[in-house]
């Protein structure tokens, strides 16, 4: 397979998100280069597998996308907070000291990070410029991207992809909902006052696509243009499953159940893609509602 668009890099094409990067990309003309821990043949649209190793070989790549970072969906312990940098902070170390080391260098590298980065804001509406917040989690995400600034020097246009709650059929996010709502066991986080920036994965691809084409550099947020409160999504899902939805998870029994991972999930990031929508990029699912539809049987 020949491609017109170039040579695109990306670090997880096997994950939920990398499964429909490829899907686009490969739609679009793109030629696509896998990297993995293990030897793999090329199929399906995946062009070429090259070996993830501490010196990844990035030679004749015009884009490089990084999806990398482990869930951390899941307490926060020492040797989980490890894990979780090393497969954020230090895969990106890893492609920022490979293309240094590159005789040719992509011209892009679009580095996938998460709304994290605001913290807990409550209502403010939160665009790009926004300042990054205080927690755990902001200062992860905030290190994430600043370990991608070196490449800016290397002439590469670097953009900071802000990740929300990403909704899609395979996603970790879609099926965990999937499953307790239609067990009639699902309800409000917290006080469910707290803002979910949530985008459909088919917007969430279309939009690297469009600002990787549209010479954006700097932090995108990746986001629907219309946020949810906690306690609307689940009012809304419920309605779209047709179930009940009247259980409550108070705050203090996350905290309890979840430990530091609670943080993440009562956390109000009122996020909007001013970025996108600058670029003129069009969403197919731009409400709640819409996502729904095209989600639930």
């Amino acid at each position: 397979m020949s491609g017109n668009k170039g040579k695109m890099g990306i670090v997880g094409a096997s994950g939920f998100i990398g499964g429909e990067l490829v899907r686009q990309a490969a739609a679009a003309g793109w030629d696509l280069v896998g990297f993995s821990r293990s030897q793999r043949e090329p199929g399906g649209e995946v062009d070429e597998w090259r070996l993830w190793t501490d010196e990844p070989d990035l030679s004749g790549l015009d884009v490089m996308v990084n999806l990398a970072g482990e869930g951390i969906d899941k307490r926060w312990t020492d040797e989980n907070k490890k894990r979780f940098r090393e497969s954020r902070v230090g895969v990106v170390e890893t492609i920022v000291a490979a293309m240094r080391a590159a005789e040719t260098r992509p011209k892009v590298f679009l580095n996938g990070t998460a709304v994290g980065i605001y913290g807990d804001r409550g209502d403010e509406i939160l665009e790009e410029q926004a300042r990054a917040g205080n927690g755990y989690l902001a200062e992860l995400c905030e290190d994430w991207e600043k370990a991608a600034d070196p490449a800016q020097e290397l002439g590469i246009r670097v953009i900071n992809w802000r990740t929300g709650v990403v909704l899609g059929r395979g996603g970790a996010a879609w099926s965990q909902l999937r499953k307790v709502f239609a067990l009639g066991a699902g309800g409000r986080l917290g006080g469910g006052q707290q803002w979910m920036p949530w985008i459909h994965v088919e917007d969430l691809v279309g939009g690297m696509l469009w600002m990787i084409d549209a010479d954006h550099h700097g932090a995108v947020n990746a986001t629907s243009p219309n946020p949810e409160r906690n306690a609307d999504f689940t009012r809304k899902l419920a309605k779209a499953m047709g179930r009940p939805a009247f259980m409550h998870a108070p705050a203090w029994a996350l905290k309890i159940g979840l430990g530091g991972f609670a943080d993440a999930l009562l956390s109000s990031q009122r996020a909007v893609p001013a970025a996108l929508l600058e670029k003129g990029f069009s969403f197919r699912f731009p409400t709640l509602e819409e996502a729904l539809e095209d989600l639930v049987d």
